[in-house]
Formats: C-alpha cells, sequence, structure tokens
C-alpha cells in the first residue's frame, strides 16, 4: 500500500496501514499531539496550580487558530469542552421570555436537534425549516424569521449529507433586520471548507465548531465566535472562570486538550495545511471517491449518490444513499474498512494522510460487499 507523504507523521494511528474513511467524524492525530499530551502533564507536575498561566497560553493558541479558520482577526472567542456546552450557553443568553421563538431545520446534529426538541418540550416554539431542497433553505430559513424569534440555528454542512447550505448571507440579513441571533454551525465546514465572516456575510454571525473532526485536534476543543454587536449578552449558563471577563467561559476543565491542539495548529502551518489547501485536498480526495464508486456500477436501488449537486456543493465527505446503509457499513468494517452510517446515508470522508492507492481500495472492497448483498 503506497503512503501519502504526510502519513509518517501519523505512524502512531498507522494511517499507512489501515483504511480510515472516517475523516469526517474523527480524524488521526500527527504524532506531535502526543508531545503535547506529556507536556500538559511536565507542566502540572513543576508547577501544580500555577500551570494555569501556561494552560491559558495554549488556550490562546487555539483561539488564534479559531481566529483564523473563521476570517475574523480580532474574534472574541470562547472555548468549550464541547459543542453542546457552548450552544447551551448561547441560548442562555437570549431573552426567550421576551422572544419565545427558535427557527431551526430539520437536519441538525443530534446535540443541537435534541436541546431544541427539549425547549420545545418546555413550552418554546421551535420551528424546524425542512432542510431539501438545499438551494432554497436559506431563503426559507430566513423567511421564517419573525419579531417573535430569538435565534435561528442552522448548519453550514449538513452533517448528514454533506451538503453546503448555500445563501446563509440573506439569514444574516433577517437576522438583522428583526433583531435576532444568528448560530452558524459551521463543525462540517471548518478544516474542509474556507469561512470568511466577512466574505461570506456572516460578520454578525455566532460560529459554533469543533476539532474532533476534519482539524484533527481532539476531543475538548470546541469554540464560540462571539459576533461584535454581542458584546453586552449575558449567559445565564455560565461558570466561575467568567469573573475574568470571559462571561462565555466554564469553569475548571482539563487543559490537557489545549495543549494538544496547540501542538496539531502548530503542525498545520509548518505543512502548510491552510484552509485553501486543505479544501483542494478534500475535493481531489472526493473525487477520487465519487469516481471509483460510479465505476462499480452498482444499482441505485442497493446504493447511489446525489449526482444533480455540483462538486462544490459538497464539504469533506462523500454521502452514499442506501436502504441497507448500516450492514454496507458493518460489512466495510468486516472488510478492514473504517466508516460510518447515518440513517440511509453511508458516509465515506476521506482525510490528508490517506494515498490515492487507499481510496481506490476502500471503494473497490465497497464494490466487492455491495455484491454480496445483492
Amino acid at each position: 500500500m503506497t503512503s501519502a507523504p504526510l502519513a509518517a507523521h501519523y505512524s502512531r494511528f498507522r494511517v499507512a496501514e489501515r483504511l480510515l474513511l472516517t475523516g469526517h467524524s474523527h480524524q488521526a492525530w500527527p504524532d506531535i499531539a502526543r508531545e503535547g499530551v506529556l507536556e500538559a502533564w511536565d507542566d502540572a507536575a513543576l508547577d501544580l496550580g500555577r500551570k494555569w498561566d501556561r494552560a491559558a497560553a495554549k488556550a490562546e493558541r487555539l483561539r488564534d487558530g479559531v481566529r483564523v479558520l473563521v476570517g475574523d482577526p480580532i474574534a472574541d472567542v470562547a472555548l468549550g469542552g464541547s459543542a453542546h456546552e457552548l450552544l447551551v450557553r448561547f441560548l442562555s443568553a437570549l431573552d426567550l421570555c421576551a422572544r419565545p421563538r427558535l427557527v431551526t431545520t430539520d437536519a441538525e446534529f443530534d446535540s443541537a436537534r435534541r436541546q431544541l426538541d427539549r425547549l420545545a418540550d418546555a413550552g418554546l416554539e421551535v420551528v424546524r425549516v425542512p432542510a431539501t431542497p438545499v438551494d432554497s433553505l436559506a431563503e426559507r430559513v430566513a423567511a421564517a424569521v419573525d419579531d417573535r424569534t430569538a435565534a435561528v440555528v442552522v448548519s453550514s454542512v449538513l452533517y448528514e449529507t454533506s451538503l453546503v447550505v448555500p445563501g446563509l448571507a440573506a439569514v444574516a440579513a433577517a437576522c438583522e433586520r428583526t433583531g435576532t441571533e444568528l448560530l452558524v454551525d459551521a463543525y462540517h465546514q471548518l478544516g474542509v471548507l474556507p469561512l470568511d465572516v466577512g466574505t461570506d456575510g456572516l460578520d454578525e454571525a455566532w460560529i459554533l465548531g469543533g476539532g474532533y473532526k476534519y482539524l484533527q485536534l481532539g476531543e475538548g476543543n470546541c469554540f464560540l465566535r462571539i459576533p461584535p454587536h454581542a458584546s453586552g449578552l449575558q449567559p445565564v449558563v455560565t461558570g466561575w472562570f467568567a469573573h475574568d471577563g470571559d462571561r462565555f467561559a466554564g469553569s475548571t476543565y482539563d487543559p490537557t486538550s489545549h495543549y494538544r491542539a496547540a501542538r496539531v495548529l502548530d503542525f498545520f502551518d509548518e505543512q502548510g495545511l491552510a484552509p485553501p489547501v486543505l479544501r483542494a485536498v478534500s475535493q481531489r480526495q472526493r473525487g477520487l471517491l465519487t469516481a471509483a464508486f460510479d465505476a462499480l456500477d452498482l444499482p441505485d436501488d442497493l446504493v447511489t449518490r446525489d449526482r444533480a449537486t455540483p462538486a462544490e456543493g459538497f464539504g469533506g465527505f462523500l454521502a452514499l444513499r442506501s436502504p441497507r446503509a448500516a450492514e454496507l457499513r458493518a460489512a466495510l468494517a468486516g472488510r478492514g474498512v473504517q466508516a460510518d452510517h447515518r440513517g440511509q446515508h453511508l458516509r465515506l470522508g476521506p482525510a490528508p494522510y490517506l494515498s490515492d492507492e487507499q481510496l481506490a481500495e476502500a471503494m473497490a472492497l465497497l464494490g466487492e460487499v455491495a455484491a454480496g448483498l445483492r
């Protein structure tokens, strides 16, 4: 098996030996990340409680990385252990008594979906706009915003299908007209599709994301870009760290994740893995997977893909639609291909450390397991 040039930097994850099509859910960590974990341990051993000054520098390195990712060099960035944690703090800053209405889509990730479902159970009005067709989604979300709407929660790339949601600037404009907050879940965008809040018309949007997937930062590295107009908003859910001025901060946490993130962000810089480069790599690899899948010529009633959307309309993974997606995923796992599925979508996620040969081999194995199910 031929290795990609980057594979040597991921020896502990053995990326050259395994078919890891998990780039959309859990990318491998570069070996340098382990040194960050050890550095966190050493700092704790050296300084005990005084380690927090060193940890604060790692947290700021993560914030700097987020500022680059969202195209906002002076962004106010809150950090959290999970995207859900930050979503809850955001929701707690809203005046839900005066504006008891939230607008979202029916294609949000489970952490947001479940939380909004519970708020609906508690009596809030939660409007779920159908995500299909995606070309008009932003327009329809914008139309659903009114003066009673406290916030819109919408993804920039849909987690199940990898479809990019176009035209979110229209949603931002509707929110600005009505005094509504806009939170964009960019978890499936950052690391495979460049974001610039100014160019994209999202200057006043909250941007939620995390490092568990494409950014290779691992768990515990989620973040919330706070828009300039929100300087006066105070979350009800807040931790004791907030007395230092970061009102969206939590409380005592394990800083190891930030040490790991700082090392990985530096590694990305050293390797030239800037957002435009990552997008080019992602599109090329997804294109290889797509072409290899089409060459299998499998029956559409078994497994197919979206052929109407152009390549630039997708994020970082290939979603294949099949009523037997779970069986295909399990059969692939039995042949050494790690992937996953969501509902009727088998999700295949490449990553920069994979070679063309590995992608071709994985797709050939899909053809074999699909033949076994026919």
